[in-house]
């Protein structure tokens, strides 16, 4: 075979629901790369994904996509309880893999994961598309440059209302379904990315019928800073991230998570900064991703196997804390 510097990428995606329609789509823009295979639990659903993306190959058998020898990446986009299951499944055949957000449901699950990538020497990275968006990229920098002094105080929250259905992935509790796993996981993000470890952690949750949680509200307290972080299935919040610095603010738009606009307020004068997206936002950890694989790397230098530890960690704390077991 060619080797992958000199060809393009051969990507496949195991689990075809809503994020994997996303990440297929931007697949199509990204130079260098294509979509090979792709595999559900269904074949009549595998087809239609493969023809509506133009994948080569389409499985009803996460199997056998692994075992295609023609495929060099496997994104994985199945609900969170099975990522360990089909992670471990692709390391074991070499298959350098980009694992859907969280990256497990508990940091047991996590550390297997990155023992596994280490014993074969393959490519691991929790797709946590937000770290390598520019306006994100921007707000670190921003930050780390201190152009506004220390940070005093950040506001994070991630909620919308979507009418329960005891059925649906983003509610079942056993596949890693509720506010927390699921979109709290971005503001604590948020927090970890641009404060670090907090010092203290307080939160209070509430919870639907079968037990999963339906909102989550979280106090990270830093020496000289404090996040408020909010996620929620009951109600639609702003979806912003805004940093309170010494002399000024810098807000993340509506949608922070995603491709966005971001707000400077300093000397109350108001100035939005745009970063002309053309994408849903999913070709910039693709890019990375693909750069890593180039390279012959088996590791991200900013999605890392330190930070995705921590971020599974606060997870793990968090649920504790608000007695939230899966």
């Amino acid at each position: 075979m060619m080797p992958i510097k000199n060809r393009n990428i051969r990507w496949g995606i195991l689990g075809l629901g809503g994020i994997a329609n996303k990440f297929a789509t931007d697949l199509l823009t990204v130079n260098g790369a294509e979509l090979y295979a792709v595999a559900s639990r269904t074949q009549i659903k595998a087809d239609d994904f493969a023809n509506k993306y133009q994948a080569k190959v389409a499985y009803n058998s996460y199997q056998q996509l692994v075992e295609n020898e023609q495929v060099d990446a496997i994104y994985i986009a199945t609900p969170h309880a099975l990522h360990q299951e089909n992670t471990l499944l692709c390391l074991e055949h070499g298959k350098a893999v980009l694992c859907e957000k969280p990256f497990a449901m508990d940091a047991t699950q996590v550390n297997a994961m990155i023992a596994s990538a280490k014993q074969y020497n393959t490519l691991l990275m929790e797709a946590l598309w937000t770290y390598f968006l520019p306006h994100y990229q921007f707000v670190l920098t921003e930050l780390a440059n201190k152009t506004y002094g220390n940070i005093v105080k950040l506001e994070a929250n991630f909620g919308f209302v979507r009418e329960f259905n005891n059925d649906s992935r983003l509610f079942n509790k056993s596949l890693g379904g509720g506010s927390l796993l699921d979109i709290g996981i971005y503001p604590i993000f948020a927090a970890l990315s641009t404060l670090g470890k907090p010092n203290n952690i307080q939160a209070s949750a509430s919870y639907f019928a079968n037990g999963a949680d339906s909102s989550c509200s979280m106090i990270f307290e830093y020496e000289h800073a404090t996040a408020t972080l909010e996620s929620t299935l009951l109600e639609q919040t702003s979806n912003e991230a805004i940093f309170y610095c010494d002399t000024g603010i810098i807000k993340i738009n509506n949608g922070f998570h995603g491709p966005t606009t971001v707000t400077i307020i300093e000397n109350n004068e108001e100035r939005v900064v745009d970063f002309g997206y053309s994408t849903l936002g999913y070709n910039y950890e693709i890019e990375h991703f693909n750069e890593l694989l180039r390279q012959e790397k088996s590791e991200s230098n900013i999605m890392n196997f330190a930070f995705s530890k921590q971020l599974i960690n606060t997870l793990d704390e968090v649920r504790n804390f608000i007695n939230l077991h899966y």
